[in-house]
């Protein structure tokens, strides 16, 4: 028997805690199946220095301590990736960092490329061979100026895939360039083409990606409902060939692992302004697991790699 992981969620607490807290994040998950959980940081107050750390692990319940983990947002700062990385050597629990290369929920966000750039330089200079987790949507190719909230699939033609595929493209040129010695991985990847240019560069150099529940399950003709502001989300649902496109490369073993990117928000912030973005998939891990991928023809010990194996090979972890 192996113990299932979702290598990325998002606990709230402090400010955010009548969105969700850490708490009631693993008694979600352990209704799900779920025992181990990766947090990462996009709270109100970002996670991105020790006294933060500190902070975040004293609202963990005392017997799920060995379950938890921690991701360290990344700022453009030298002196904080310098502190990240002598968090990360001190404390079992930061797992990695994150970087927020498009515009998410929360203040980490570093759009700039020639900033992104600096902080693989600094990295690399640093010796850090951890795990850097990125959110890709190039600023400069997003079309915001087509959402609209009475419309909402608009979302997905604001936030189009090309946005995604070039960030990704961003990413493993400055892997490439600073010489970079951890290892990339790619979030919630939404289309092919992502997944394409991962699996191209996997000799080159140390890659993964991971795939929501949401973006497999459902594609943006959910938008179109009488309740569709519920399942805006970044990256947003993709177009039905997109998702036909994942749920094969999926099967053909060419993403590393499932990620709920579990993000609840009260329905009010997101039929309302701000409108904002992210779903509580954690809530769909258990049927996703157990019924869907069986139901398009993953195997028993394809699911086992997704929800453990790769991500205990890719973190150094024997859980």
């Amino acid at each position: 028997m192996y113990i299932r992981i979702d290598p990325h969620v998002h606990g709230r607490d402090d400010e955010d805690a009548y969105k969700e807290t850490i708490v009631h994040v693993f008694r979600v998950a352990n209704e799900q199946g779920v025992t181990v959980i990766f947090d990462m940081p996009n709270t109100y107050r970002p996670v991105k220095s020790e006294a933060d750390v500190l902070r975040r692990l004293s609202l963990v319940p005392r017997e799920e301590k060995d379950n938890y983990f921690l991701y360290l947002g990344l700022t453009a700062n030298e002196d904080q990736l310098v502190e990240a990385v002598s968090v990360y050597n001190k404390y079992k629990q930061v797992i990695g960092f994150k970087l927020y290369a498009g515009k998410s929920v929360g203040n980490l966000s570093v759009t700039d490329p020639e900033k992104q750039f600096g902080i693989y330089k600094v990295l690399t200079g640093l010796n850090y061979t951890g795990v850097l987790a990125v959110h890709c949507a190039r600023k400069d190719l997003l079309k915001l100026d087509l959402w609209d909230p009475s419309n909402p699939i608009s979302h997905s033609f604001a936030n189009p895939k090309e946005a995604e595929i070039e960030d990704v493209k961003d990413q493993i040129r400055s892997v490439k360039k600073t010489g970079f010695q951890g290892t990339l991985h790619i979030v919630h990847v939404s289309c092919l083409g992502s997944v394409e240019l991962i699996n191209s560069a996997r000799g080159d150099i140390k890659i993964t990606c991971g795939v929501t529940p949401h973006h497999i399950m459902w594609d943006n003709r959910q938008l179109s409902t009488p309740d569709g502001l519920l399942y805006k989300m970044d990256p947003p649902l993709r177009s039905r060939p997109d998702v036909s496109d994942l749920i094969e490369c999926l099967k053909a073993g060419q993403i590393d692992w499932i990620e709920t990117d579990h993000a609840p928000h009260p329905i009010s912030e997101k039929l309302y302004p701000p409108y904002l973005s992210g779903y509580p998939s954690l809530c769909l891990y258990k049927d996703f697991v157990e019924n869907f991928l069986p139901s398009i023809g993953i195997s028993e010990e394809q699911i086992r790699k997704l929800t453990h194996d790769n991500i205990c090979k890719t973190f150094g972890l024997k859980i």
